[in-house]
């Protein structure tokens, strides 16, 4: 393997495992294509250029600018518009034609250069009506799975891949599921090596976290900086739950399955940290104050926004099974982390971050 391409790798998960690519593999060219649309991407340029990561400045929604990369041996497929909330209120032409139609340009460029390509897709591909139909019981500070649930793909562990596919699930969820489809279809036709990774919130530092998308880092933020947040949805209470993933121990896996990518073709797995590095919004509250020192206000809304959930874990038991690979990060270690590059990066972050 001579060439990588990380698409979207000016952003928080491109950049990450573009750098982490340079530094585990020696003379392999590793490019990161982005269009830096996203405020804060152009932080990551000089942290690129001195990682050793050689940056281009485009588009996957052109296939023109894909095929100025040259000869190219692997795709990692980062780029996304990644809200949950796009498309609500407002047209979904920029969310269908990035995360469609620039995925099916990726996977045309994988194909004209018998590259591999491994695709980050999302636990959003899961309908919103089958995950509020979970059976969960309410505790002290978070909703919690129970033993005996209605439908298959869910149990204690999480949600896991043969969770039922059926039903409406945001405009960002679909295209990722209609991506994955597509890209099911090139690697039987064309004999193209993949691997698609159903990833739920990955967070670490670097990563310019908003309300509807990056919302450890966002909560963590806002206690730093003293400014309010707000419990939205199942009555105001915070206790709605997600699991996390730390960018690194993504990114340990992505190489072993780089390493391996013959063998894992073809295979859709949830990439998550599972029940053990899961929180609930009042827990991430509790340690976020225990952590930076810092009390704020938090709001109460209880009304539910489109397209929330109670609670997602991931099962990752899948992945585990077939690679060995297991989350090593915590939620206090990567809460402490992610403290910890905000504070020594206050004055360049705080605009961004408080935005």
């Amino acid at each position: 393997m001579k060439t990588i391409v990380v698409t979207g790798g000016a952003g928080f998960v491109g950049s990450r495992l573009a750098m982490g690519l340079c530094g585990h593999y020696e003379d392999i060219r590793v490019v990161a294509l982005d269009n830096l649309k996203r405020r804060g991407s152009e932080l990551n340029l000089t942290r690129l250029q001195r990682a050793g990561v050689e940056f281009r400045h485009g588009d996957i929604r052109s296939l023109e600018d894909l095929s100025g990369l040259g000869d190219v041996d692997l795709i990692l497929e980062c780029s996304a518009e990644p809200s949950v909330l796009a498309g609500y209120g407002e047209s979904p032409e920029y969310v269908v034609n990035t995360n469609l139609l620039g995925t099916i340009n990726c996977l045309e460029f994988a194909r004209r250069h018998k590259a591999g390509i491994i695709f980050l897709s999302t636990s959003r591909v899961y309908p919103i009506a089958r995950l509020n139909e979970i059976a969960w019981r309410e505790t002290d500070t978070r909703f919690v799975l129970e033993a005996e649930q209605p439908m298959a793909g869910v149990s204690e562990a999480g949600i896991s891949e043969d969770f039922p596919l059926q039903g409406v699930r945001s405009m960002y969820g679909a295209t990722k599921l209609c991506s994955e489809l597509v890209m099911q279809e090139y690697l039987a036709m064309y004999d193209i090596p993949g691997i698609i990774n159903r990833c739920g919130i990955i967070t670490g530092p670097w990563q310019m976290g908003k309300v509807d998308q990056g919302v450890v880092v966002l909560w963590v933020a806002r206690h730093l900086f003293g400014k309010p947040l707000k419990y939205i949805g199942y009555g105001g209470q915070g206790k709605q739950v997600r699991d996390m993933i730390h960018i690194d121990d993504l990114l340990r896996l992505v190489l072993h399955q780089i390493d391996h990518l013959t063998e894992l073709s073809g295979g859709t797995f949830n990439v998550g940290g599972g029940v053990e590095v899961s929180a609930s919004l009042c827990e991430l509250t509790a340690l976020c104050e225990e952590i930076t020192g810092y009390r704020i206000p938090i709001e109460n809304e209880p009304e539910n926004r489109v397209a929330d959930v109670p609670i997602y874990i991931t099962d990752h038991r899948r992945v585990t099974e077939a690679t060995g690979w297991q989350p090593e990060r915590n939620v206090r270690n990567i809460l402490e982390e992610i403290c910890e590059w905000i504070t020594h990066h206050r004055d360049t972050l705080e605009p961004i971050l408080d935005a």
